[in-house]
């Protein structure tokens, strides 16, 4: 190999991400992912087996999906193609369909066909995939960080086995920074020195993504300047430093997400404005779609504002429709308008339990709920003959638009589920509903009193 030759393959090598210098050959090098390519489970075994089977990689980044499956092409000496979704059209499917099928007729040799962000793929062209896929004609080894269910066609989901790739553990995280500072060419020619305490920052801040455990490592090195003996020692602010152009991870199926979202509604629902933007803040910086966060709100105005505030509701809906004809970035300002005030509003779940309780009642005693007589509809021509409305009362030609009636059957008469608050507006609901229910309990106690009359009138009779 000629000098020249050899300097070009060396920068070529220098200009290599650590990522991509580190990435393993075989499964024994993989770290983590136990449960697939562990002994006896089923990646390995297929492997050891020859058996090859479609399949997605549902995971968050840094997880492996992309290397297992050029593992898997390399050791079953496969070949192995790779389409991006977000860049890759039908015609470029077609084309790698194509050229599987010779591939398969002259050199009896089978095709992996790798989609990397599959989610993104629209119907069409999940459906172009179908026939080559149940023909075995390719093997398609797809990978997301949402939830295939409901991002992947169901015809696509029954032809393959869907395997999920988890966040690398702490102890996982700090195995593939020692072995690129034990293993690393570059590394080692520069003398990269990481303390214990270093080493555990950047597994913390790389958050279960072994690619950016090794990013944050790679640019610390470039932040840092040699020692007087011309070593590079890491400190945990050069760490720190290394890691403020991190991109926040928000995977939609995965726990960062529902731990946001929860801490999001947590704070609106305590009364705290200010965490309930931060949250928000969080989720938008992440991608999140402000029409998603409208809804939760809009939720949330019922479920626990209720009637304590009958605005929140209408803020939220105005917000939602707003959000939806304005869009990012400028949707944010209506999101916080209305976290803000909901946040900030009297709270009551009154509404939402009253109906769970509504709920158990049906449940329950639903074969009892007849309606009675007088509240049944009587617009046709024999109702009056079956009872049908006779003696109904009209609220609105009585005193204050209510008079007493009976609106349950007689054995429901006494029951109460909803019980409003003293928080807000709801507090004046209260002070009218006690109003209410103290004159239809003292009509009722009578009517019970008066039937027990009568009835001991008969037995002693």
């Amino acid at each position: 190999m000629s000098k020249g030759l050899a300097s070009q393959q060396g920068q070529f090598r220098r200009s290599v991400p650590l990522a991509a210098r580190m990435r393993p050959d075989d499964l024994d090098q993989l770290v983590g992912q136990g449960h697939l390519v562990g002994p006896g489970m089923p990646i390995r075994r297929q492997l050891e087996e020859g058996h090859l089977f479609s399949m997605i990689f549902w995971g968050p980044p840094g997880s492996g999906k992309t290397t297992l499956a050029m593992i898997i092409a390399k050791q079953t000496q496969t070949e192995f193609v790779r389409l991006s979704a977000v860049s890759s059209g039908l015609s470029d499917v077609r084309k790698v369909l194509d050229q599987a099928r010779r591939y398969k007729a002259h050199y009896a040799k089978r095709t992996i066909l790798f989609i990397d962000e599959i989610h993104r793929f629209n119907k069409a062209q999940q459906d172009a995939l179908l026939p080559a896929v149940e023909n075995g004609e390719v093997v398609l080894i797809g990978s997301t960080t949402e939830n295939p269910s409901y991002e992947v066609i169901p015809p696509l989901l029954s032809r393959v086995r869907t395997f999920v790739l988890y966040p690398l553990k702490r102890e996982e995280l700090l195995e593939v920074i020692d072995r690129a500072l034990s293993q690393d060419e570059l590394l080692l020619k520069k003398r990269v020195v990481v303390g214990p305490r270093q080493r555990e920052l950047i597994a913390a801040l790389a958050n279960g993504d072994a690619r950016q455990a090794l990013n944050i490592l790679e640019m610390a090195v470039t932040i840092a300047r040699p020692d007087g003996e011309g070593a590079i020692k890491l400190s945990s602010d050069h760490i720190r430093q290394a890691a403020q152009s991190r991109p926040e991870f928000y995977d939609k199926a995965g726990d960062r997400h529902y731990d946001t979202v929860s801490a999001f509604i947590k704070s609106v629902r305590g009364s705290d404005p200010d965490a309930a933007l931060v949250w928000m803040s969080k989720m938008l910086a992440a991608g999140e779609s402000p029409i998603f966060i409208a809804r939760r709100l809009l939720i949330l105005a019922s479920e626990d504002i209720g009637n304590a505030d009958p605005m929140g509701i209408v803020v939220a809906a105005s917000a939602a429709k707003a959000v939806e004809i304005v869009g990012m970035p400028e949707a944010k300002i209506i999101l916080a308008q209305a976290v803000t005030y909901l946040a900030s509003a009297p709270k009551s779940n009154a509404s939402y339990l009253a109906v769970s309780q509504a709920e158990k009642v049906v449940k329950e005693m639903g074969d009892k709920l007849t309606v009675p007589l007088h509240l049944r509809n009587a617009s046709f021509a024999a109702a009056e003959a079956f009872g049908y409305g006779v003696g109904y009362k009209y609220p609105h030609e009585y005193e204050e638009h209510w008079v007493e009636q009976d609106y349950l059957p007689e054995d429901f008469s006494d029951l109460v589920v909803y019980h409003p608050t003293d928080a807000g507006f709801e507090a004046r609901i209260k002070e009218r509903l006690e109003r209410i229910r103290a004159k239809s309990g003292q009509k009722a106690a009578s009517r019970r009193q008066g039937k027990a009359g009568s009835a001991e009138k008969k037995r002693q009779g």
